[in-house]
């Protein structure tokens, strides 16, 4: 079988392995990251790396017995960094008892109760819009970040390896409008003023949607990934990962040459069965 793992001096992906026998951390001057998305609240092997990254819809649908198998599956991995996206309508209760547990968290287009356009849905009853505002407010709290626990909307966060590299990271949580779900966008304005929000430091960047022509083909052979995205990326001359996911049968990565700009580019969506981690060592 071809593989379809690539290298480079300075980046090496592994999408074809064996679990049994995961290729070796290159060395201390390189980071490895293992990043996942849309694992829907499946529960599967995870390769050890330096940094874990999930782009986005941890389960299902959001109930709590789904985010509470999910979040202690992530919890339980060895990573040292962990970032991944949160998902919607659970207790609250159970919410604190989880977030206890969660490191860093960044959300996605299936976390309703993160997005506060959702709180003013006409249909929600006034004790659930009250819940989702407190939500809201804990997620942003102090005590969340004295836990080592960051929630990334929209914002950048700088993350220390274990080897002492600090990586700037950027996550966003948006997604082209096209069905009921939390922080869409419906027009090319609105899309353009949100990904111009991405600082130009950013190394490694966290959509959930992936950028136009780069890993978007959908199963009906479109293109769905957003224009604007792909606009903002070209000029980040300092980006050298880029991981997203929800187009679920274009997983895959590619390495990326853009003005003589090196980018890993990941669709990081293990929802198929066969699918597995992507793996990606960068060089310091």
């Amino acid at each position: 079988m071809k593989t379809r793992n690539r290298a480079t001096s300075s980046a090496r992906v592994y999408l074809d392995y064996d679990q049994e026998s995961i290729p070796p951390h290159p060395g201390s001057n390189w980071t490895r990251f293992v990043c996942i998305s849309d694992t829907h609240s499946r529960v599967f092997s995870i390769p050890a790396g330096d940094v874990l990254l999930h782009a986005g819809d941890l389960s299902s649908w959001g109930h709590p017995h789904q985010l509470h198998t999910t979040l202690l599956w992530l919890k339980s991995q060895k990573h040292p960094t962990k970032m991944f996206w949160l998902s919607t309508e659970f207790n609250l209760r159970r919410l604190l008892t989880l977030l206890r547990l969660a490191p860093r968290i960044i959300a996605g287009n299936h976390d309703l109760c993160l997005d506060p356009n959702f709180s003013r849905d006409a249909t929600l009853e006034q004790e659930e819009v009250e819940q989702l505002c407190e939500i809201r407010t804990i997620m942003k709290s102090d005590a969340l970040r004295e836990a080592d626990i960051y929630y990334l909307e929209h914002e950048s966060f700088a993350f220390v390896t274990p080897t002492g590299r600090t990586w700037n990271v950027y996550g966003s949580p948006a997604t082209r409008k096209y069905a009921r779900g939390a922080f869409q966008y419906s027009s090319s304005d609105e899309a353009s003023a949100i990904y111009q929000k991405i600082p130009s430091d950013t190394e490694i960047l966290l959509t959930h949607t992936p950028p136009y022509m780069t890993l978007d083909r959908t199963r009906r052979e479109k293109n769905g990934g957003c224009r604007q995205l792909a606009e903002r990326l070209a000029t980040l001359e300092t980006c050298r990962l880029h991981v997203f996911g929800h187009i679920h049968e274009a997983h895959g990565a590619e390495i990326i040459t853009e003005g003589g700009v090196e980018r890993v580019a990941v669709n990081a969506a293990v929802a198929h069965l066969g699918s597995q981690a992507v793996l990606v060592d960068l060089r310091s």
